[in-house]
């Protein structure tokens, strides 16, 4: 738990909009220095990934009365890169907020991992993450195989108090329902690695 950060981390996400679902975060120094290795938050990822992890990406998610939705059952496939270069096994290159993304090789996104770090209490009924536990190790899961694979592997709810993370393989497949509260719910997602790009890639990071 991070309940002694939470003041801090309150802070460093103070005044973003509130308008939009989800909110790409860049040159914050304050929550960049806490996503570090030696920070408060990026020291939870460095015990899978090492000293060498850092924050690849980093987005604030908040439901509200006003921004509510419900996410399908997927996976998380793209990463988030300074510019756009041609490299073998990367592809459909998007614009995301201003920031450019590619789909990488499936054993790059193996690689990784995610956390999520709860700013509110997200009992069952704020929206909790649910995810397939195990189907990070099936690769990359048709769309069309999706639905069979939740079914086969089963689910389970990411309950969580303020202060909270979920630390979990970046390829799990995950949802996510409306939220039936009208408070907030917000929850810092970073991605992290501990790996350079090939081909002249270069992460977008914090």
């Amino acid at each position: 738990m991070l309940v002694d950060a939470l003041d801090r981390l309150e802070n460093a996400v103070a005044g973003l909009p509130s308008e939009s679902a989800g909110v790409r975060l860049q040159a914050n120094e304050p929550l960049r220095e806490m996503l570090e290795p030696n920070g408060c938050v990026g020291a939870i990822p460095a015990q899978f990934l090492g000293g060498g992890a850092k924050p690849v990406r980093a987005i604030l998610f908040n439901k509200t009365a006003e921004t509510n939705w419900s996410l399908a059952w997927h996976q998380d496939r793209t990463i988030c890169v300074k510019t756009k270069r041609e490299v073998e096994g990367f592809g459909r290159w998007t614009v995301k907020q201003g920031f450019v993304h590619v789909a990488p090789p499936v054993d790059l996104l193996a690689k990784m991992i995610t956390i999520r770090v709860h700013l509110d209490d997200v009992p069952a009924t704020n929206a909790p993450l649910q995810i397939a536990p195990g189907s990070h190790r099936e690769g990359m899961v048709p769309v069309g195989k999706i639905e069979e694979t939740v079914a086969r592997l089963g689910t389970a709810i990411c309950l969580a108090d303020a202060g909270d993370v979920w630390v979990y393989s970046t390829l799990i497949l995950h949802a996510s329902a409306a939220s039936q509260q009208a408070k907030a719910r917000r929850v810092l997602q970073v991605d992290y690695a501990a790996f350079d790009l090939p081909g002249g890639l270069e992460w977008q990071g914090i």
